[in-house]
């Protein structure tokens, strides 16, 4: 089927939707398109097969007939393009995947920001459900904040839930307007509401920049005894493959003997810049594979030991929580089913599935879900993730330090104070915090790491925070092990986890 003809199927079952409602009222205008009737003494099995066979030509006269129809008769005048819109966002939602869906012209704009690495708004990395319900409100989650942009200044975190843009209530609207609601002119300000864990929530300002996206950050870890090396990917794109060598080469300059992968936060993006860096790790064997309908291989990606320029023996630990996604998933679960890498933090998201898009005619087009891909040992992690092999959890603030954190954002105190004392050194931090307990009296430690966030915006950034992260400090303890080889060697693969849950599975039913 040429792409024509796939662009053709597309906007023809679209439309479909339209059929059920109108037909019932209207049955006779489109009678001479509809299937020969069954005999009205067959029964409801004998009807229901003669529906399973009806040619796919059938409902595109009917499409094709309730589109003029509607277009024609409806009481007020009507813009074709919103029946078009709305019958390809009913198409693509009813198959009932979060990751197929249509895509109107500023949906394709970002998507395309994001594959050309520059762009204008607040340096947010977000995601929306495309359904909302009372129980789950489709709110929009913040998968990470660029560095250096207004996001990333505001003190906004990986995993937070922009509730409100203005007065507008996120979970009302969809990824579209989200998306013109927080990007404008450079240097105009919007307002977001933001809820922290479950039930801070504050407001913040941010003014519009210029974004450009940078997707590897890398640097020694001065607090490790050994010399480990500390590899951030925040998503995968066509240039993380070139930046990982570049971070590596580094790493080699230093003499490094040990190498920490953080791929906290990381939503994914383009699978193969996962399997490039996957194969500086791997020298043989699959890296990965997908499938596609009915389970049948589409594509193998291989290991190749002239690609590989990691030391085999070298101990490296990959840090991944509940945003860890898609390609980075594909990264970590590669690492683990090939024993390269011992796995730290949190369970990962769970996206399994690889889409492909369609440009349509107005600029606008669709992202549809076409194959899952597969780990080494040939498991599909989607909707269940990767368990880590070292689970290591942040604590909660408890209800009333909740509370307080809530009142300091409100009162918004942090901003003006690092503004007026730029450049605050830890001891200067430490000291500012002893004077904030005795107003917001909660963790120490906790409002350290906020002051810190904001004291970042009057100074270099560091490449991460030790004091504050236990999954990192974890993951330091970790790769420093003696016995790391054994440790390694020990941890089981994503099929054997398989294996092990159906048999939990069947022995419970």
């Amino acid at each position: 089927m040429n792409f024509m003809d796939k662009k053709l199927r597309i906007v023809i079952v679209a439309l479909c939707f339209f059929v059920a409602a109108i037909v019932v009222v209207t049955p006779t205008v489109f009678a001479q398109t509809a299937v020969p009737s069954s005999d009205p003494a067959s029964s409801d099995s004998s009807a229901q097969e003669e529906e399973e066979v009806v040619d796919p030509r059938v409902y595109a006269e009917w499409i094709y007939s309730i589109f003029n129809y509607v277009y024609s008769n409806y009481i007020d005048e009507v813009d074709p393009k919103v029946l078009y819109q709305g019958a390809m966002k009913g198409l693509l939602d009813a198959f009932g995947d979060p990751h197929t869906m249509y895509l109107d012209s500023s949906m394709r704009r970002s998507l395309d920001d994001a594959v050309t690495g520059s762009f204008g708004g607040v340096g947010l990395l977000i995601s929306k459900l495309t359904t909302s319900t009372p129980e789950e409100p489709a709110y929009v989650l913040v998968s990470s904040a660029l560095k250096g942009t207004p996001g990333w200044y505001a003190g906004i975190e990986a995993g937070d839930l922009i509730i409100a843009i203005g007065d507008v209530d996120t979970s009302t609207i969809t990824m579209d307007e989200v998306l013109d609601l927080l990007r404008g002119q450079i240097g105009t300000t919007v307002e977001v509401t933001i809820r922290r864990g479950k039930n801070m929530e504050f407001s913040l300002v941010l003014e519009r920049a210029l974004i450009e996206t940078v997707t590897v950050e890398y640097g020694m870890i001065e607090e490790s005894p050994g010399k480990t090396g500390y590899l951030k990917l925040l998503e995968f794109s066509g240039l993380t493959d070139k930046k990982v060598q570049e971070a590596l080469d580094y790493f080699k300059e230093q003499n490094y003997d040990s190498l920490i992968i953080d791929l906290r936060g990381n939503g994914g993006g383009l699978l193969s810049g996962a399997e490039f860096v996957a194969d500086k790790f791997i020298s043989d064997g699959v890296i990965v594979s997908t499938k596609g309908r009915n389970g049948v291989v589409k594509s193998t990606y291989k290991a190749s030991a002239r690609r590989t320029v990691v030391p085999k023996d070298l101990p490296i630990v990959v840090l991944i929580d509940s945003l860890s996604a898609s390609a980075s998933e594909v990264l970590a679960g590669a690492l683990k089913d090939a024993k390269v890498a011992y796995l730290v933090g949190e369970r990962s998201y769970g996206k399994g599935s690889v889409q492909q898009t369609l440009v349509l005619g107005f600029n606008d087009g669709a992202k549809y879900t076409v194959e899952k891909y597969y780990s080494p040992t040939d498991c599909n992690i989607d909707g269940i993730g990767i368990p880590p092999d070292l689970e290591v959890l942040f604590p909660e603030l408890s209800d009333e330090d909740q509370e307080t954190y809530i009142k300091l954002m409100n009162d918004n105190v942090l901003y003006p104070y690092v503004q007026e004392h730029p450049g605050m050194t830890e001891e200067d931090i430490v000291a500012y915090a002893d004077e904030l307990l005795k107003t917001y009296p909660m963790d120490k430690i906790y409002l350290r790491r906020v002051i810190r966030i904001y004291a970042n915006r009057t100074r270099e950034d560091p490449l991460y925070d030790y004091e504050f992260d236990i999954q990192l400090k974890a993951a330091i303890d970790t790769v420093m092990r003696e016995d790391f080889p054994e440790l390694l060697a020990s941890v089981k693969t994503l099929k054997e986890i398989e294996l092990e849950r159906e048999a939990a599975e069947a022995d419970a039913e």
